[in-house]
């Protein structure tokens, strides 16, 4: 199979370097024959830059103020179609680098007994790779200010390809963790660059359908990603996950290589060595306790040591950002009220999302029994009603705005996950499967609009730094949603085979005769004396209080999860139409240039 795989992948990049050569000649050949009635035009009122040479002028490789109000005044076909390519393949490349991050989970088990290490090893193969993403997000702004869009992009999916092959050929952990540390250092610039693009080329009121297809991406990916997963770890090795996602990721960097335009402003800002370092060690402490907090406990040494030292080195990089006239992520986004709120919305928003992301599948593959395979089958319809309703949600959203969307949505939300905490050993499979499907309906009406919102409240300069803060916002939540939710799974766990105990030792004397006759039968039955008999049955209630304990534990957990999204959803009715500052301003300036400019 690896050698077929291999193979395959090396005519695919052949063919494709050809059919590059071929696109490219071509290509210069229609655009040279286009542009020679008109040269003096477009150099004035180019939409992107084709090239990667260095700009004589310090901001020409930019889309520029005019060009824009050009395009969304008369919607040149020609710009529309650089649009169209440089959605495309942002989007494949956020789809392929969210892809690859949920192929991991279904597959550790296997991965644990190939390469022969412990559980807590493992859970590094996704704690590094959410670590490494964590801490470079917040890098993006000064990385999306430096380099052009081509440069960074391609550079992202080489790393991200690159260490997608070391891990596929990785024959030991070691290995594949530095290639997951490769491909966490590419997956972490995709996303921020995508969605500052996204604020580039499209104005704030055709945002919601753009924001919308980026969704699809967010949004598909991580739920087709368990199903995929399930099946590939079943019936062929965890290795084919790699080579699988490899191909992908290499036919991004052709066509990026292709299609991709250079947009937005470079200012080239200095580089703030010391506000990276304490980023890396703020962000990255508070991640990693978040993520072992949820498995050693908030009362864990390591979890404690590095929560306090990620905390002051946080307060340090908050101190020193709001002190510089550059700062490497500009905090003062949070000046500006819609977007500080959409953020808050957002962070209660993705805390309990990861509560069916984590919770789901330790009910229905620990308690009840099914496989990685059924399980991933359960979320993809929901994955594919997400799919469908994120462009639509856009398109409404630029009619209508993100309030009326977020509070049906969060209603849609508050009324199925209250319907996880009545998990039962006997819920059918199918009501499990409505009940996500209906929940992920109501988050596809609500993740992208909060999110666009907030954006589009933020004046262009500031596009960057909101993205890379947007992100981060998402994965911290992310991180401390999951930790929060396990710790209250694991503490109303134990609470709860307590209360059984109680009620067992407690309970009337004909349950301890049915008690005892049962262990009288089963000593009976295989030939054992009564005391082994009775240790058996001792053995299957004590099994039995765990599986009943552990559902009553998820349970409480979904009624705190049902809790965050009634604060979200009261606070969803205050959220505001985004303006961005001055916008109406600098369309006039932008107007009168052009108008100057004809004449």
């Amino acid at each position: 199979m690896t050698s077929f795989l291999s193979v395959y992948i090396g005519c695919a990049i052949i063919f494709l370097v050809i059919f590059n050569f071929i696109l490219h000649r071509r290509r210069k050949s229609k655009l040279a024959a286009a542009d020679r009635p008109r040269t003096q035009e477009a150099s004035m009122h180019a939409p992107v830059e084709t090239q990667d040479r260095e700009p004589h002028a310090p901001h020409s490789a930019e889309v520029t103020p005019a060009a824009h109000a050009e395009k969304h005044e008369s919607g040149t076909q020609g710009t529309s179609g650089h649009h169209l390519s440089i959605i495309l393949v942002l989007i494949l490349g956020a789809f392929v680098a969210l892809l690859n991050q949920t192929l991991m989970n279904v597959a550790l088990p296997k991965m644990m007994t190939d390469l022969n290490i412990s559980t807590n090893t493992a859970q590094w193969i996704t704690t590094g790779y959410m670590l490494v993403n964590g801490v470079l997000i917040p890098i993006t702004a000064y990385l999306m200010e430096t380099f052009t869009t081509r440069k960074l992009f391609i550079s992202a999916m080489v790393l991200f390809s690159l260490g997608t092959l070391v891990c596929a050929l990785s024959p030991n952990f070691i290995i594949l963790m530095g290639g997951r540390v490769i491909q966490a250092t590419g997956a972490g610039i995709i996303m921020p660059l995508m969605t500052n693009v996204f604020l580039t080329i499209f104005p704030p009121e055709k945002r919601g359908g753009a924001m919308g297809l980026m969704g699809v991406a967010m949004i598909f990916a991580p739920a087709v990603g368990p199903t995929l997963s399930g099946y590939i770890v079943e019936h062929f090795t965890w290795r084919l996950l790699f080579w699988i996602v490899l191909p992908l990721g290499i036919v991004d960097v052709f066509l990026a290589i292709t299609f991709l335009r250079n947009v937005g402003r470079r200012s080239f800002p200095k580089l703030d060595l010391l506000g990276i370092i304490l980023s890396t060690i703020g962000f990255g402490g508070i991640l990693y306790a978040f993520s072992e907090a949820g498995n050693n406990g908030w009362d864990d040494a390591a979890v404690l040591v590095t929560l306090i030292v990620g905390i002051i080195s946080l307060i340090l990089f908050v101190w020193r950002e709001l002190h510089l006239d550059t700062p490497l992520l500009n905090l003062r986004v949070f000046q500006y009220k819609i977007f500080t709120f959409t953020t808050i919305v957002n962070i209660l928003v993705t805390m309990a999302m990861f509560a069916a992301m984590i919770l789901l599948p330790i009910y229905l593959q620990n308690i009840r029994g099914f496989t990685p395979l059924q399980s991933g089958l359960l979320l993809l319809p929901g994955a594919l009603l997400m799919g469908v309703m994120s462009p639509i949600t856009g398109m409404l959203f630029d009619r209508i705005g993100s309030r009326p969307l977020a509070v049906a949505g969060l209603a849609v939300t508050i009324i199925t996950t209250w319907g996880f905490a009545h998990l039962s050993d006997a819920t059918t499979y199918g009501w499990i499967m409505f009940l996500y499907t209906a929940r992920m309906f109501g988050m596809s009406l609500l993740m992208m609009p909060i999110m666009t919102e907030g954006l589009n409240n933020l004046p262009r300069e500031l596009n960057s730094h909101g993205t890379a803060m947007s992100n981060t916002m998402r994965q911290v939540a992310g991180s401390l949603g999951t930790a929060f939710l396990v710790t209250v799974m694991s503490n109303r766990t134990t609470f709860h085979i307590g209360d059984y105990a109680n009620q067992v030792a407690s309970s009337n004397h004909p349950f301890m005769q049915q008690l005892q006759s049962s262990s009288l039968s089963l000593a009976a039955s295989g030939h054992v004396s009564a005391v082994q008999g009775q240790q058996t049955v001792m053995q299957l209630l004590e099994m039995k209080v765990q599986q009943l304990a552990t559902i009553q534990g998820i349970n409480d957990a979904f009624i705190v999860a049902t809790l965050l999204t009634i604060v979200a959803w009261v606070l969803s009715f205050f959220i505001k139409r985004a303006t961005p500052p001055q916008q109406n301003t600098d369309l006039k300036k932008t107007q009168t240039n052009l108008t100057t400019a004809k004449e």
